[in-house]
């Protein structure tokens, strides 16, 4: 009964971290890096996540780059006459105390020339480099279409 609670606990546990994963550099905390499967073919993935500034200077994400693309681009959608344009964007500055985020419907990474698919439920990493706090690997979680992404 004993090893049985312990499996149960340690199954919820890693479930947990599976949803919920940040990372730190500097006086930064990145949470919750995400993506979604893309098909055969496509040749662009995207990355969302967040950056909190928890240290008493700005910073600014500068680049980023993935092993799974051959290059990735800052990209900021905006809406004009009711339509929605993606833009090309510079480097993301992140004030003191202060949380950015990556998401749907404005800033976002895009992964350009996709090596393979993004497959639902695995990891790929992104190396996101900052003005102040240096370079940091992260792992996107590629999430399933339709779930609700954990921040």
């Amino acid at each position: 009964m004993l090893r049985q609670c312990f499996m149960l606990l340690a199954a919820s546990a890693l479930a947990a971290a599976a949803h919920a994963h940040q990372y730190s550099v500097g006086d930064l905390v990145i949470g919750h890096p995400w993506s979604r499967p893309t098909v055969s073919g496509m040749p662009t993935g995207v990355a969302y996540l967040s950056i909190t500034n928890h240290g008493e200077k700005r910073d600014a994400l500068i680049s980023a780059s993935s092993p799974a693309a051959a290059r990735v681009e800052f990209h900021r959608t905006t809406f004009e006459a009711g339509m929605a344009h993606m833009r090309p964007a510079g480097a993301l500055v992140i004030e003191p105390d202060t949380t950015i985020r990556a998401e749907p419907g404005g800033f976002h990474m895009m992964l350009v020339d996709l090596k393979s698919p993004l497959v639902a439920g695995t990891m790929v990493p992104l190396v996101l480099r900052f003005e102040n706090a240096g370079e940091i690997t992260v792992q996107l979680q590629v999430e399933p279409m339709g779930s609700s992404p954990h921040r």
